[in-house]
């Protein structure tokens, strides 16, 4: 029987461990102690980070990477984006040719502002290219792990490996696409939790359905605007990984980043608020990188600035959300996406 193993125990890597095990594998699930593996181990439940959900017996929790790892045929990485770097370092002597690697976090490296596809090219070497994948797309782990029904989509630079990846995670309540966009599934993947962190400062604020909409499609041009600038198809930002993880970010109970930004609208500082929180926000760190990348490339990102603001430079609020619907007026389409001339 197949062998496969999920780094990283945390919601969503215990969640596709869940996925892998009822698809057939044994699934070894590596975490560090502090993740609470023995706990995972006697209770066959992740009581901290996806409670409510039952293990199956073919996931096998442990602290030993080389076991988790070794003779295993792909490896499932589901690392914080902050720490990837530390952990492909230990994992990397533990990856042999024949495996597939398959990258499920979202985000920028904060030192680099690297897509973690790139940092894993940093750290294994430019040949990685071969086996990785990137799955991404709306997809809260705790509706995964409940068995509700959800779409995603892997991207990958050789289309055998994308089909590899579909085939390894899909079953009737799982659905995978394939995209052959890495660059603009990473993208609509990170960026995307920016644009959730600000809907959630909106909802803060006690503003409506009329504003966060706005909110949303504004925020959707400067994903696309951001995006294709960095190197990704426009298109690719009309699907899973854009829209439809952007819609799901911004809207569910379960996100993170869309909770962090209504305590920052109802006025609580940055520290307090990653405190309530208790785990990662992303959108936090992403927001600092893309306004520097927004800076030195020259790309308009009103919503990002905003954010960023808020964040950073203890702005208020509701004051960047008045500053934002005072810009100087402009067409809604893209001057190069439409002839104005002829209007």
């Amino acid at each position: 029987m197949n062998k496969v193993c999920v780094l990283g125990a945390g919601s969503w890597g215990t969640a596709l461990a869940v996925i892998l095990a009822n698809n057939g594998y044994i699934v070894y699930l590596w975490g560090r102690p502090e993740d609470g593996i023995e706990e995972i181990k006697v209770n066959q439940e992740n009581r901290r980070f996806l409670p409510g959900i039952d293990i199956p017996v073919m996931v096998k929790p442990t602290i030993n990477m080389q076991e988790a790892m070794e003779g295993a045929s792909a490896i499932i990485i589901s690392i914080p984006a902050q720490a990837q770097r530390e952990v492909l370092q230990q994992a990397k002597y533990c990856i042999t040719d024949s495996m597939y690697l398959v990258n499920t976090a979202k985000g920028l490296e904060i030192p680099t502002g690297l897509r973690l596809s790139q940092v894993m090219e940093e750290v294994l070497g430019q040949g990685v290219r071969e086996c990785l994948a990137i799955l991404s797309g709306p997809s809260h782990a705790e509706e995964v792990g409940k068995g509700i029904p959800t779409a995603v989509t892997v991207a990958a630079y050789k289309k055998e490996t994308a089909y590899f990846v579909q085939d390894l995670f899909m079953f009737d309540l799982f659905r995978v696409y394939t995209n052959p966009d890495v660059v603009g599934v990473e993208l609509g993947g990170a960026l995307k939790n920016v644009i959730a962190l600000a809907t959630g400062v909106i909802y803060g604020l006690g503003y409506g359905d009329n504003t966060v909409a706005a909110l949303m499609t504004r925020g959707l041009a400067e994903i696309i605007r951001m995006g294709e600038a960095l190197g990704g198809y426009p298109r690719t930002f009309a699907g899973l990984s854009g829209m439809g993880d952007l819609v799901v970010t911004c809207g569910s109970r379960y996100s993170r980043n869309r909770r962090a930004g209504e305590l920052i609208g109802q006025g609580k500082g940055l520290e307090e608020t990653l405190q309530t929180i208790g785990m990662v926000v992303e959108g936090v760190h992403t927001t600092r990188i893309l306004h520097q990348l927004a800076q030195k490339m020259n790309v308009e990102m009103p919503i990002t600035e905003a954010c960023y603001n808020i964040l950073y430079e203890d702005k208020s609020p509701r004051q960047e959300v008045v500053k934002l619907m005072c810009r100087q007026r402009k067409h809604e389409m893209e001057e190069n996406a439409i002839n104005l001339n002829e209007w």
